[in-house]
């Protein structure tokens, strides 16, 4: 193998299953599966999808998604040494156009506002080459997508769905349609998604690979279930293939001229009359029905003031300063939830470990609706999480209450009244001795984080 070969395994993680596949001494048909293609050689997608260094990023992409195993049970740990065994025999199928995606593993995941969500979580060999194909057909049509898609593309957020929405608001588009597409990603129509690929893809291998990843069924309990719709959420692909169908919807938006905004299957529209809002949601409705074959979930959709809506987790204010972004309170009901488990007695960890919970949790929520303009919830939530920890921290000091309020420097007096009272530990935990004894800088100390702007 050449000095070029060696530098390369050195410095990836991929090397030992990419580079070199192959331990048993063939070393020449290593370099063979594995070098770019030559002059002699078309390089059209699916060479693209396997040439190394695409290879080496999508690995390296998929060990930092993690994620729990297909239905072969095999883990993101061992794929780099199942894939230094196989790799030359699925780099041949991808390019010859037989290769099999495995049926992905049906998972229920319960919504905080009731319900469940049914993820499919394909193999990680399966997860590796759609994350492989992803970016290579990510390069290709994220360019050519709606400046008005914020979803699951590169160098675009959340955030700045919601300022778009925002400045729309404050140019006078009050009203707002907001409409939810039902069971978005298990209702997609495959010949209705598949005739959209064709019009981008000529390679033929890598539409055949992606019709046998929607047709590729799901393992629900045990048992095999086919698949005649829907595309997973869960695998690498579903998120692209989502926006490729909905560029459709954009497009048609885009040429009527409205003001929008969409994330994935959410799509907001303003405009600046009720009048207006319901005679566009009707249309859409029609629209979605006729060409994409999909339906507007009734529940979660409406015309409504903007301001009594929610986008992504904000609001809009009305107040003096109007139209700034706040937190919804289905934001915060969550965040309370999630607190309220992770500081349940009967779990029985120690108040570091529970602050150490909390951090990584509170940190990742700071980071997402730190992004609000108007911040006093935030404040009230830190007090709210504080007492939350004392009255968890005075259920486990139980009969050595007293000992542990003098030995943080409570008088004994107020130590003796307060593990004496007969009020229960919620009430106690507002009391003046455990909010001396652990105030803010005591609980800064320990490592947890405030939500509202230091």
């Amino acid at each position: 193998m050449s000095d070029g070969m060696a530098s390369d395994t050195q410095h990836s993680t991929l090397s030992p299953a990419i580079v070199n596949p192959s331990d048993d001494g063939q070393a020449d048909e290593a370099v063979a599966y594995t070098t770019d293609a030559t002059d002699s050689v078309t390089v059209t997608t699916m060479e693209r999808v396997v040439e190394r260094d695409n290879l080496r990023r999508a690995l390296d992409q998929v060990r930092r998604n993690k994620g729990g195993p297909g239905i072969d049970g095999l883990t993101v740990e061992r794929l780099p040494e199942y894939l230094k065994r196989h790799w030359p025999t699925i780099r041949a199928q991808l390019l010859n156009g037989t290769y099999p995606p495995a049926a992905v593993k049906r998972v229920l995941i319960a919504k905080p506002d009731g319900g469940v969500r049914s993820l499919g979580v394909p193999t990680v060999v399966d997860r590796f080459i759609q994350q492989a194909l992803l970016q290579v057909l990510q390069a290709e049509w994220d360019q050519t997508f709606s400046h008005f898609s914020f979803g699951f593309r590169p160098q675009r957020s959340a955030h700045q769905a919601v300022a778009q929405a925002q400045a729309y608001v404050r140019d006078g588009y009050r009203f707002v349609v907001d409409m939810d597409l039902e069971k978005f990603f298990d209702t997609v129509n495959h010949d209705v998604l598949m005739h959209r690929v064709k019009r981008r893809v000529k390679d033929d291998r890598v539409i055949v690979f992606i019709r046998r990843c929607l047709k590729s069924g799901a393992m629900v309990a045990g048992t095999y279930e086919a698949t005649v719709k829907g595309t997973p959420q869960g695998g690498p692909l579903s998120p692209l293939l989502a926006n490729l169908l909905l560029d459709e919807l954009d497009r048609e938006l885009e040429r009527r001229r409205h003001r929008f905004v969409r994330y994935a299957d959410d799509c907001n529209i303003y405009v600046r009359s009720r009048r207006a809002g319901e005679r566009v949601m009707a249309s859409l409705k029609r629209f979605l029905a006729k060409r994409l074959k999909l339906k507007v979930n009734e529940h979660k959709s409406a015309v409504d003031r903007s301001w009594k809506r929610r986008i992504l987790g904000f609001t809009f204010s009305t107040g003096r300063h109007q139209y700034r972004r706040g937190i919804s309170e289905k934001a915060i009901d969550a965040l309370r939830t999630r607190v309220r488990r992770l500081t349940q007695r009967t779990r029985g960890y120690s108040l570091n470990q529970i602050i150490a919970e909390l951090r990584r949790y509170l940190l990742g929520w700071k980071a997402y609706f730190g992004f609000a303009e108007v911040l006093s919830p935030l404040a009230d939530l830190d007090k709210w999480i504080r007492r939350k920890l004392r009255c968890y921290q005075w259920k486990q000091w139980g009969r050595a209450g007293y000992r542990r309020l003098r030995a943080l420097g409570i008088d004994r007096n107020l130590a003796w009244n307060t593990a004496k009272s007969a009020h229960g530990p919620w009430r106690l935990s507002k009391s003046p001795a455990l909010n001396y004894a652990m105030d803010a800088t005591y609980f800064r100390s320990l490592g947890l984080p405030t939500l509202a702007r230091s």
